[in-house]
């Protein structure tokens, strides 16, 4: 099982992808989560310890490597370079694992403009499509607003793009705009997780203003999310509602083989 969440940013996206990750890592699942926000935060939310969290390093911080694989420094733009560098064994070489979870960072490509044709992006659109062929149990990734890791690969092997959103109006926006530009690709398995739902009411707002997505789950608002950063915890172990609201979330992910679309 292959799942991307993506959102407007500072939905909860992190939280939700750590929600799913130990629940399936529980559920005696192999799970390989993979951090590809640009300031990544999922080690946090998984509630890795130090120690473990100062032997990540996200793939594009990696300027050695990237020149070794691509044959190009990092922030060159131009020239010549492999656009297709091997990165089957980075997955593994660079990943740690805590409480049955697999951690990767990949980062983002610090440049103007979204066409960037540089060493960092070649390592990082390889490395995204090498994740999606690879045989991962379940694989999770924490994305950013938008699909720009996305390529025609991606509808035949991303099971779901989960979007999150939070009950406004500009959220929702977001999700009608992720919505778009995964249909531009050919990817129409789109569902909503609401987050941060404080009543009823809010509930039924995003159910009534959905942007043609259907309402896979709620996450309730629970101040014990930030109690959970503070103290350096897993937000799995320390918030019991989001714990089981996202447990119902999943189980309705492996129960029905995903056949919605857009």
């Amino acid at each position: 099982m292959k799942i991307a969440i993506s959102g407007k940013g500072g939905v909860g996206k992190t939280t939700l992808t750590a929600l799913l990750a130990q629940v399936y890592a529980d559920a005696g699942r192999d799970v390989l989560a993979v951090d590809a926000d640009p300031a990544p935060c999922l080690a946090g939310a998984l509630g890795f310890p130090a120690g473990l969290r100062s032997r990540l390093r996200p793939i594009t911080e990696m300027p050695e490597l990237i020149e070794e694989r691509t044959g190009a420094k990092p922030g060159t733009v131009g020239g010549f370079f492999t656009l297709n560098p091997r990165v089957d064994d980075l997955p593994d070489r660079f990943s740690v694992m805590h409480r049955g979870v697999r951690l990767l960072e990949m980062g983002a490509v610090e440049t103007g403009g979204s066409g960037c044709i540089c060493p960092e992006s070649a390592m990082l659109k390889t490395l995204f499509t090498h994740l999606l062929f690879r045989k991962d149990d379940v694989l999770i990734l924490d994305m950013y607003a938008g699909v720009e890791h996305l390529g025609r690969a991606t509808t035949d092997f991303v099971d779901a793009m989960i979007v999150v959103v939070e009950p406004t109006r500009r959220s929702l926006g977001t999700a009608a705009q992720i919505k778009k530009l995964a249909a531009d690709i050919g990817l129409t398995r789109l569902w909503l997780v609401g987050n941060k739902v404080r009543s009823d009411d809010e509930a039924g707002f995003l159910q009534a203003e959905t942007p043609g997505l259907p309402l896979l789950g709620i996450l309730p608002a629970d101040l014990a999310v930030q109690e959970a950063d503070r103290l350096g915890v897993a937000v799995y172990d320390h918030v019991p509602a989001l714990r089981q609201a996202a447990e119902k979330i999943a189980q309705i992910l492996v129960m029905q083989p995903l056949e919605h679309s857009v």
